[in-house]
């Protein structure tokens, strides 16, 4: 059986695997990355983040929409590193998720993301984020990856083509 390829990444060198730049990479580092299986991080969360002035002012908060979009990055991240992957680029397809605990400043969220299946540029998966051990967000994901998917779908044949 084949050794499984573990891989690991500081913010400089996941960019090559993740589209989203500042102030929308919501990953500091990769710890650990099993291309095609999981994906391990972290987010420091720090005053200086640009959500937490205006998300809430004296109760500063990570919204929820950003816990979603950082689970989402550490999945893609799992999926970006697959071999034949020519583009970085994915697309959305759903998003399921639940908001646990409240996330603050100082708080490290700890990122765990779970390929389930991938199928043709297809891939589901199960992030889960953590501050202090303890379950904070969570998130059942479908991802495209459209430079695979495309392959594989059907070529157009013109009605008016010569034969």
């Amino acid at each position: 059986m084949a050794e499984e390829k573990i891989l690991s990444f500081d913010s400089d060198e996941l960019q090559k695997y993740e589209p989203n730049r500042y102030p929308f990479l919501y990953i500091d580092r990769v710890t650990e990355c099993v291309p095609g299986k999981y994906a391990k991080g972290y987010k420091n969360l720090t005053n200086n983040e640009w959500f937490f002035p205006i998300h809430y002012p004296g109760k500063p908060l990570m919204p929820g929409a950003v816990q979603m979009e950082a689970l989402c990055q550490m999945l893609t991240i799992a999926l970006n590193t697959m071999d034949g992957v020519e583009d970085i680029n994915i697309e959305g397809v759903e998003c399921k998720v639940k908001f646990i605990k409240k996330i603050r400043p100082g708080d490290r969220l700890d990122i765990v993301a779970e390929v389930k299946s991938y199928t043709r540029g297809i891939g589901k998966g199960v992030s889960r984020g953590y501050v202090d051990g303890e379950l904070a967000c969570e998130a059942e994901v479908t991802l495209l990856i459209p430079s695979v998917f495309y392959k594989y779908r059907p070529k157009r044949v013109e009605k008016n083509a010569e034969r």
